[in-house]
């Protein structure tokens, strides 16, 4: 990927370079560990970016097979995954009982014996969140209360994000008071796809100030924005505008998490870790079952990012079903053979 700048013309982010500092060394040197505040818009900056498809193409497909973890090393990157998981439930027939299945097994993600031959029971795992409709968020978070684990509610008109402005930050607001911690908001792809980035910024922003101390998770929708140039733009609006996280889909699209648009998405992060020393969050999300494409992802986040991004705090996995392939690779790895899926149900 190609990512063209303007230097000399476009506007310095504000904060990012101390002026007893030279530009190329302030990258290195200072680092945020605070959340994402969001800076000024740069449109010089998310104008000027290109992508050359085929050289990211091209690099995710080494993702696969030039990286593997075998036995034990692939537990533990398993186990990893759940702690980096968002167990997620957004069905129309979800109901109180399905929510509450969920946070039991959020709290106790893999099976006690499994964990005993792992010699990992006292390990804590747990999963990242669990994310909900807002309708159920008081539940998830009655029913998680002492175990650390946040709620996360999908909110401004989830999934197609169309509702009117107003509603979707007083549904912001609403999640925020009902004791959600995150809140994983919806862009208008309509902004992106037209290249109005002042509107998607301002957009974002006004989400951002709605959700409080509650962190934000932004949904790019990356399978409807057409091109990888406009998930480039789209993911450095979003940052800039003060995204904690960003995250491809919402699971409902046609083409939800692509490793392309992860190795696209994941660049953005780290150019605006560079710039601003803030970190940012990615999560991939939609179409993500199998404990072989969790790895992927690992691997993807270890080598464009590195280690720092290989923990909840900055990396997530949206899914629903890929608990109970990952626990069966797990009882694979402690039994020599794979179990029936019902013997790790998840609701």
């Amino acid at each position: 990927m190609e990512t063209k700048r303007r230097y000399d013309h476009s506007t310095p982010i504000a904060g990012a370079v101390p002026p007893a500092v030279s530009a190329e060394r302030s990258l290195r040197v200072f680092t945020h560990p605070e959340r994402n505040p969001g800076v000024p818009l740069d449109l010089d900056l998310v104008r000027a970016m290109r992508v050359n498809r085929s050289a990211v193409e091209r690099r995710a497909a080494t993702i696969p097979t030039r990286r593997t973890v075998k036995k034990e090393w692939q537990a533990a990157w398993l186990l990893r995954a759940i702690t980096c998981m968002d167990l997620t439930t957004l069905q129309g027939d979800d109901t109180p009982t399905n929510v509450l299945r969920l946070c039991a097994k959020a709290r106790h993600p893999v099976r006690q014996d499994i964990l005993d031959a792992l010699g990992a029971s006292r390990l804590g795992i747990k999963v990242g969140a669990v994310c909900v409709y807002h309708a159920f968020v008081p539940l998830a978070v009655e029913a998680l209360q002492g175990s650390g684990i946040p709620v996360a509610a999908v909110s401004t008109g989830f999934p197609a994000g169309l509702n009117p402005l107003p509603q979707r930050i007083e549904e912001i607001k609403a999640s925020a008071a009902a004791g959600a911690s995150e809140i994983d908001v919806v862009i208008t792809r309509a902004h992106a796809l037209a290249g109005d980035w002042e509107a998607l910024y301002d957009e974002i922003k006004s989400f951002r100030e709605a959700c409080g101390s509650a962190h934000m998770k932004v949904i790019l929708g990356t399978g409807d924005l057409a091109t990888l140039a406009n998930v480039a733009r789209a993911s450095m609006v979003a940052m800039l505008a003060g995204a904690d996280f960003i995250k491809t889909s919402t699971g409902k699209e046609a083409v939800n998490a692509t490793l392309p648009v992860g190795v696209v998405m994941t660049r953005m992060i780290r150019d605006y870790h560079e710039r601003t020393g803030y970190a940012v969050g990615f999560k991939p999300a939609g179409g993500i079952r199998a404990a072989k494409t969790a790895l992927q992802w690992l691997v993807l986040m270890k080598e464009e990012l590195g280690d720092r991004w290989l923990r909840a705090e900055l990396f997530r996995l949206g899914a629903s079903s890929l608990l109970t392939d990952i626990e069966r690779q797990l009882e694979h790895f402690v039994t020599g053979r794979y179990s029936a899926a019902h013997r790790q149900p998840m609701v």
